[in-house]
């Protein structure tokens, strides 16, 4: 039985000589997808520009070792991040927002039997500002001669998984209530760990959030998820002295780190950018509670 592909995976395959019913087969799946192509073919190309001088070392003359293979989807995520590395200039904007309200605002909604997620929050902030400052929700064609701008609003959620790193996108969420985003990344990201993620669930973002809120950490520096022109990423809300005018107030503020493609995107863009995304954050009964 032939595998089932779309007619742009099948082109993707056989420019890059990779037998799709054979692929089903050793991957048990009857759908293949673009990430399950590239994951046969990438790392070999990332590999090929490289010296492998540094690697090619005995580890275990200096002691005992594991060899622990990696994962199809640890292999994809190392393509991507290389390819990312090599070939995008990126810079990361720091900054921190404010939190106080939404937190107010989220324990309200709990009061009332509405329990949403901060994420919940970011996702919807974010789509409102890819819409604002479309730039950001762009991608450059492969020549890098033109810009891509996208009708569309999809956030991907990279999620840590047993099996590395997952990226599963949620479609249209502009025109999603509070309570629907965050259902829906409880059921992508599941999925994403037990690895049923469908092939049309992954690729096509606008723009992916990487949070390491729930972990810990003050700053870190998100690789760029090529062919997007920017990553968000979050870590923990600590409480912080805030001058107030008169005196320091304690405030919960949450870190955020935008890396961008300098290609695209200029240092004041990406100021602009997440300075009006901290704003919206701050402010979140005015924009979202009514979505709810």
């Amino acid at each position: 039985m032939s595998a089932i592909a779309s007619p742009s995976v099948r082109k993707l395959a056989a420019d890059r000589g990779v037998d799709i019913d054979a692929l089903a087969a050793e991957l048990g799946r009857e759908t293949i997808a673009r990430e399950d192509v590239l994951g046969q073919t990438a790392p070999r190309r990332a590999a090929a520009g490289a010296s492998s001088g540094y690697w090619d070392v005995d580890h275990g003359e200096w002691g005992p070792v594991t060899v622990e293979p990696l994962t199809r989807i640890a292999k994809v995520a190392s393509a991507n991040l290389t390819a990312a590395q090599q070939m995008i200039p990126a810079v990361t904007h720091h900054d921190s927002a404010d939190v106080s309200r939404l937190e107010a605002t989220r324990k309200a909604l709990k009061a009332d039997g509405n329990s949403v997620t901060a994420l919940s929050f970011h996702v919807a902030v974010l789509a409102r500002c890819l819409r604002e400052f479309p730039r950001f929700n762009a991608s450059l064609s492969p020549d890098g001669q033109s810009l891509i701008l996208k009708g569309y609003v999809h956030i991907g959620i990279a999620v840590d998984t047993p099996h590395g790193l997952a990226v599963p996108v949620l479609r249209d969420v502009e025109h999603m209530r509070l309570s629907q985003i965050g259902a829906a990344i409880r059921e992508l990201a599941g999925r994403a760990r037990d690895r049923k993620l469908r092939g049309h669930e992954m690729g096509g973002a606008s723009m992916t959030i990487t949070n390491l809120g729930g972990i810990g950490g003050e700053a870190f520096t998100p690789i760029v998820n090529p062919p997007e022109v920017a990553i968000l990423g979050i870590t923990r809300t600590d409480i912080r002295p805030v001058w107030d005018g008169t005196a320091f107030v304690p405030v919960p503020m949450t870190p955020l780190d935008l890396s961008y493609d300098h290609r695209v995107i200029n240092g004041a863009d990406a100021a602009r950018f997440l300075a009006r995304y901290c704003a919206l954050l701050a402010q979140p009964d005015d924009l979202l509670i009514a979505e709810i």
